[in-house]
């Protein structure tokens, strides 16, 4: 009978303390850690980025939309941009599409 109760205690010498609930939860940390400064971290960057871009979008700026269209803003407001992607076309997409600034603005074009 006596023996059955030594059985059923702890370990001598064991780790039953803090410390090993401590060592436990390293690897997760560890875990989280690699996926915040991974994966998170430059997603939020990123976002950050493109919100300012839009923001400071401004008409003559060349763009580039989620669709692949390329074009010049003509007209803009809080939802919307109006793109003239020809001499006679101009399309209206949702300011969210925009996905880029061109490199090469209208400024830039007629100096050259």
């Amino acid at each position: 009978m006596i023996d059955l109760a030594y059985a059923m205690g702890p370990l001598p010498g064991g780790n039953s303390g803090p410390a090993s609930v401590f060592i436990q939860f390293v690897p997760m940390i560890a875990i989280f850690a690699i996926f915040f400064f991974l994966l998170i971290r430059p997603q939020q960057r990123e976002r950050k980025r493109k919100e300012e871009m839009l923001a400071s979008l401004k008409k003559g700026d060349r763009v580039v939309t989620s669709g692949g269209l390329i074009g010049t803003i003509v007209g803009i407001n809080d939802q919307t941009v109006t793109l003239k992607i020809a001499d006679s076309v101009r399309v209206e997409c949702l300011r969210s599409a925009v996905t880029g600034l061109r490199g090469d603005t209208r400024a830039e074009q007629e100096s050259a």
